[in-house]
């Protein structure tokens, strides 16, 4: 599970109680450490260990640009003050998490010693004049079962905006012709987004095969792991071609600094080394290199952020809407031709042939059921959004190649939204319950989330940390 690293700068405001303001700070860098959560702390930065004075803020910045901190979080310990968290936010350009601890009762005198609630309505005020994005978790106990899942969850959206900020895709070859539907705006991509496109010609991806199998040794360990995890219906040549074109991509991605690969899978690879890639995307796949079929840049631009979503812990699926359930009004069938990593079949997977293609090398397995995330990543004309949902994989025919059927709320609602787009045939899906995640990290992105369900209250809900 990859480590996130915030930058705590609890905050007061001086007309409260300072020492109660400690108090809090201290106890939620307890609850913090308890939880496992890195963070980089002030304690060195004044005698109080607390942000407050604007002639901290620079040395705060500072040291967290040094520890290269990934979100800010923002713990409101009395009142807070609101301009100095709104600036260093502004400078530092990471998430940024509001949260206070619930206020005591009055004491018999009416005192009230820190209005932390009342400090998180000013900061957020601040905050949007600032034009700075943000996220709030409810204003609860350190000891609540909200405040972990809200510091979890915000955890996961500063990994999903990382990784999006510094996406770099390999891309081998243009689109197939025939797929219109695939075609991205490099530049725009790169101007709006800052993602980086990798493009190589197929020689260059055949030069590294032939490379990879006078070399042997990498291409022999990948061939032993491929007979003891997969059943093997293709002779040995192409189980070694199909090695060497795993190892050949992995290090193409290595050297070109990518995060991602997108390939043109059919049809000039077929002539130049006689397989399809679809078993060697796989094992990349496992090993959380994200390869997407088609050169479907936005495809592998998806598959990023949903393993992101999971503080890459949990491995996705690229796949096909293909067709309709044959019995269930609200089923259709994910598939593709066999990219699909091992750890998401229910089944010992087999490499074959693909439906649609004479040449071997695609993976063949179903893939298990249960609950899932469903997303796209996808633009045209300027605008740029991302579409998600939940789904659960249910029983439906035998077909070739990794597939599973899915149910969802409202097929037709879901239709609609792929006929009208921006969206296209291709999604990414993963076992997990990501959407509220993705949806947050939208607002860091600069990409307008559309759920394919009306359940935008129930992930907001998620978000700051109810638990229902």
């Amino acid at each position: 599970m990859k480590k996130v690293r915030l930058g705590f700068a609890p905050t007061r405001r001086s007309i409260f109680s300072a020492p109660d303001a400690i108090k809090y700070a201290n106890l939620t860098r307890e609850r913090l450490t308890a939880l496992g959560i890195e963070f980089v702390d002030i304690t060195d930065i004044n005698e109080e260990g607390l942000f407050y004075d604007e002639l901290d803020r620079e040395k705060i910045a500072e040291k967290f640009r040094q520890e290269k901190i990934d979100g800010l979080f923002f713990p409101h310990c009395n009142f807070g003050t609101e301009y100095v968290v709104a600036r260093l936010a502004k400078e530092l350009n990471v998430p940024v998490l509001l949260w206070g601890p619930r206020d005591e009762r009055p004491d018999e005198k009416g005192i009230r010693l820190r209005d932390s609630q009342c400090g998180l309505f000013a900061t957020g005020k601040v905050l949007r004049r600032f034009q700075v994005p943000f996220t709030y978790l409810t204003n609860c106990r350190l000891e609540d079962a909200e405040f972990e899942k809200g510091i979890k969850n915000f955890l996961a959206v500063c990994n999903v905006v990382k990784t999006f900020r510094h996406t770099r895709i390999l891309q081998i070859a243009p689109r197939p012709f025939d797929f219109w539907s695939t075609m991205c705006n490099e530049g725009e991509l790169l101007e709006r987004f800052n993602i980086q496109l990798s493009p190589i010609p197929m020689p260059e991806l055949t030069a590294a095969v032939r490379k990879a199998k006078e070399e042997k040794e990498e291409v022999a360990a990948v061939v032993k792991y491929c007979r003891e995890t997969m059943n093997i219906k293709i002779k040995d040549e192409e189980l070694e071609s199909v090695a060497a074109l795993k190892v050949a991509m992995k290090k193409l991605a290595e050297s070109y600094g990518c995060n991602a690969i997108a390939i043109q899978c059919w049809n000039a690879l077929q002539t130049e080394i006689g397989i399809m890639p679809c078993a060697a995307n796989s094992l990349l796949n496992q090993e959380g290199i994200p390869v997407v079929c088609e050169t479907d840049i936005h495809g592998a631009i998806t598959s990023l952020l949903v393993e992101a979503s999971t503080l890459d812990d949990t491995r996705s699926f690229f796949a096909d809407w293909t067709v309709r359930h044959p019995d269930n009004e609200n089923g259709e069938l994910l598939q593709h031709c066999g990219p699909w990593p091992l750890s998401v079949a229910k089944e010992k997977p087999t490499i074959g042939y693909p439906l649609a293609f004479e040449h071997p090398g695609a993976v063949e397995a179903e893939a298990k059921h249960g609950d899932m995330t469903l997303c796209r990543f996808d633009g045209d004309n300027g605008e740029y959004s991302l579409l998600l949902g939940h789904a659960k994989g249910i029983e439906g025919p035998y077909t070739k190649g990794t597939y599973v059927w899915v149910e969802v709320e409202n097929l037709n609602r879901l239709e609609e939204k792929l006929v009208y787009g921006p969206y296209i045939h291709h999604c990414v899906g993963i076992h997990k319950d990501v959407v509220p995640v993705l949806y947050e990290a939208c607002k860091y992105i600069n990409v307008k989330p559309d759920l394919y369900d009306p359940i935008e209250e129930e992930v907001k809900a998620s978000i700051r940390g109810e638990i229902r």
